[in-house]
């Protein structure tokens, strides 16, 4: 049995948090989260860790070098410097508006990588 100590990050209590996870990597306990979500969190965090990755991409014919973007959904983390080796070598065209779909599949991951800023065209 392994014990990992966590803070909960799904809501500003920041619950202090141990989870109990045995020799195949199953969760087996769960204990000092107050809500149902620190649970989940909790699961999930050493079972498949996930982050959003935010970032900006080049930007050609805008009124700006750079536009933000993220990935949509989280990714797992193994997969962060996948996401952004592609991210770095991206260009997009002016104009990008907030949504838009940057590249649909980002480092292998099966999300996509969106726009988070309007961008417009150089007049």
């Amino acid at each position: 049995m392994t014990i990992h100590e966590l803070t909960c990050i799904s809501c500003p209590l920041g619950c202090q948090m141990k989870v109990e996870v045995d020799d195949q990597g199953q969760v087996v306990s769960v204990t000092g989260n107050t809500c149902k979500r620190g649970e989940v969190y909790a699961k999930k965090e050493v079972t498949n860790p996930q982050r959003m990755v935010c970032s900006t991409v080049h930007l050609m014919g805008g009124t700006m070098p750079l536009v933000a973007v993220k990935t949509k959904e989280p990714v797992s983390k193994a997969k962060i410097f996948d996401v952004m080796d592609e991210v770095r070598r991206l260009t997009v065209d002016a104009p990008v508006h907030v949504g838009d779909i940057i590249k649909e599949d980002i480092g292998g991951t099966g999300v996509a990588l969106v726009a988070t800023q309007e961008r417009a065209a150089r007049r």
